[in-house]
């Protein structure tokens, strides 16, 4: 069993002889001590790669030009995202055979190096898609049902319930924007409630109509016919404000907007002119516009993102922290324990396969 601080024990499984993670037989790692070597290692993952892989380098360091060379003897390594895998970090890790970052990025992997070098490199390609959707949902019903409200009145000493009636979701139309892999988590929850679903995409694929019960439409239309918006894309060139002062006044009347994506999705004048409009009965942001340097989520469980990110300072300086119709977290959608876990547990099964010679979730 493998204790994580703050969270319930959870048994970590070892890969067994079929390369999937279960209850069947140990099979060891063939590498001597220090040929592994996991950086960036922050409290809360030590004993479980300890447990996992008893032998392995485990350091909170990061692997760069200026400490490459005491660990020359690795032939695997597993970085995160603020270690240099550069040229001059990579050349001075000759036995190097393999990199598997534990992060869904590796823009800190020099790639072109490693083809050249046969180095291969793997990914973390995802690790919470329930989790966001779950997360999702209860921003959903935080803001449909009144609880914030309701919490903050009973702990003031308060039992009444006037100006609490909430509603239901059954019969209600939610509007997914992005449907990736949290996007349809999204659907499938959603199916459950019995709600309609509206889903706007680049790409529209007529087969997934039918599998998560829904409609591929235009954004305009789905703004227009949704009780519930939430978004789930990547912020990009095309992406970012794709909810803007200009849409926002063609969403329906009592919309429930839901962001657990990227704050850049979203124009911050846009929001505050729906609440004045009273065109958005409520707003869930789990993100905020202002973190533009958020790479990727596992970032925020990172020691070294921590020491950079005044998160404290940014949400109560936001105009929309005090609004009473705005519920926001901090960046916390993909924060579950199934979700620390995968990440380790991806990379345990990025290294067996390596070993094996049979790697996945291979980048570059």
């Amino acid at each position: 069993m493998v204790s994580i601080p703050g969270v319930a024990e959870w048994t970590i499984a070892p890969v067994c002889k079929t390369g999937a993670f279960g209850l069947r037989r140990f099979e060891s790692f063939p590498l001597d001590p220090m040929q592994i070597g996991f950086f960036e290692v922050d409290d809360w993952a030590f004993d479980v790669i300890k447990r996992r892989l008893p032998n392995a380098l485990i350091t909170p360091e990061k692997l760069l030009p200026e400490n490459a060379k005491k660990y020359s003897g690795l032939e695997i390594i597993s970085p995160f995202i603020y270690s240099q895998l550069n040229k001059s970090t990579l050349l001075q890790l000759p036995h190097v055979k393999f990199i598997t970052t534990r992060s869904t990025g590796f823009d800190h992997i020099d790639l072109d190096f490693c083809k050249n070098k046969e180095i291969v490199v793997a990914n973390i390609p995802r690790y919470g898609d329930r989790t966001v959707a779950e997360f999702a949902f209860a921003l959903i019903l935080t803001l449909s049902r009144k609880i914030h409200d309701a919490i903050g009145r009973t702990k003031g000493g308060s039992f009444e319930n006037d100006n609490l009636m909430g509603m239901d979701l059954r019969g209600k139309t939610i509007g997914i924007v992005g449907f990736g892999q949290i996007g349809r988590e999204v659907a499938k929850i959603a199916q459950g409630f019995e709600m309609n679903i509206l889903v706007y995409n680049r790409s529209h694929y007529p087969a997934l109509e039918d599998k998560y019960l829904c409609t591929f439409v235009e954004l305009d239309f789905l703004l227009s016919r949704s009780n519930f918006v939430t978004l789930h894309l990547p912020l990009t060139k095309e992406t970012g404000h794709i909810i803007n002062k200009k849409n926002i006044l063609k969403c329906k009347p009592g919309l429930f907007l839901i962001n657990t994506a990227r704050g850049g999705l979203i124009e911050t004048e846009a929001l505050l002119l729906g609440l004045e409009k009273n065109i958005l009965a409520g707003v869930g942001l789990d993100v905020l516009e202002e973190e533009r340097n958020l790479k990727e989520e596992a970032e925020l469980i990172s020691s070294e993102f921590r020491k950079k990110a005044d998160y404290k300072t940014l949400m109560f300086d936001h105009i929309l922290i005090d609004h009473p119709k705005v519920v926001v977290t901090p960046h916390n959608a993909f924060n579950s324990q199934e979700a620390r876990l995968n990440i380790l547990n991806t990379t345990f099964t990025n290294i067996n396969a390596f070993i094996k010679n049979i790697p996945i979730n291979t980048v570059g």
